[in-house]
């Protein structure tokens, strides 16, 4: 899949997306650069068909109608979940707890929802995400045109999710950074006091408890550090699978809310 990405995000030919014998070229070598460019998804007149380098009569026509998206994204997803199955049994050799991988799930679903349960929901792998940053944004743009997502309650929950992922690793960090327990000179870095695989407390969990229940009130602060890291977790992946849902239910055309029926005709 890497392979055929880099080669084809340099110098694929332009591909025939829309099945209407307009090719658009995604590659750098056809005018693109890094921000612009991408691997185009298949044909529209492929739909949802599987189509691999033995079913085109060329490999001319192949380009054409854009394999080599098909080519990538499958090869990439049997990758991520071979590598999410790797994870879990690592985990399960070494005698510990199964949340690494559940956690891995949550990208391994939001990625197979824009690459394989989105195109086969509207029924052509044109509708995928594109391979590159500006496709992106048009897949996003587009996207919102025809399901309205941002209404979408389980996109609001994937924008909790993430930016609520981010305040709490924010907050976290900075509260455990501010409470280190200091085994240095005030000359060397505070990183030095710390040795791998010591026994002792690194910082003063009850100095940031007392700060933070401070500054919000007192049952907003974790006093459990196994829960306060169960939760950093969760509140993300949570997030994520319920965007992943959201997409995977727009894709049959379940869209996000709207308020026409209350609109009135004058």
């Amino acid at each position: 899949a890497t392979s055929c990405y880099i080669i084809a995000f340099i110098a694929a030919p332009p591909v025939d997306i829309d099945g209407i014998r307009e090719p658009v070229a995604g590659s750098l070598l056809y005018g693109n650069n890094i921000i612009s460019g991408a691997v185009i998804p298949s044909s529209n007149a492929i739909g949802i068909h599987f189509y691999p380098i033995w079913e085109a009569a060329s490999v001319e026509e192949w380009l054409y109608n854009g394999g080599p998206y098909q080519l990538i994204v499958f090869h990439f997803l049997l990758g991520v979940a071979s590598y999410m199955g790797r994870e879990w049994e690592l985990s399960y050799r070494l005698g510990m707890r199964p949340w690494i991988f559940v956690a891995f799930s949550a990208p391994v679903a939001a990625a197979s929802a824009v690459f394989l349960v989105y195109p086969i929901g509207q029924g052509s792998f044109s509708d995928g995400m594109p391979l590159g940053i500006s496709g992106t944004f048009n897949f996003m743009i587009v996207f919102q045109a025809e399901h309205n997502i941002l209404m979408h309650p389980f996109h609001m929950a994937g924008v909790a999710g993430v930016f609520g992922g981010s305040l709490f690793s924010a907050m976290h960090g900075s509260l455990v950074t501010s409470s280190l327990i200091r085994e240095t000179s005030e000359n060397e870095s505070v990183n030095y006091g710390y040795k791998f695989g010591q026994e002792e407390e690194t910082y003063n969990i009850v100095a940031a408890h007392g700060y933070f229940g401070r500054l919000i009130f007192q049952y907003a602060s974790f006093n459990n550090s196994r829960a306060l890291h169960f939760f950093l977790a969760a509140w993300p992946v949570v997030g994520i699978w319920l965007t992943a849902l959201g997409i995977s239910t727009m894709a049959f055309n379940l869209n996000g809310f709207n308020f026409n029926q209350s609109v009135v005709d004058s």
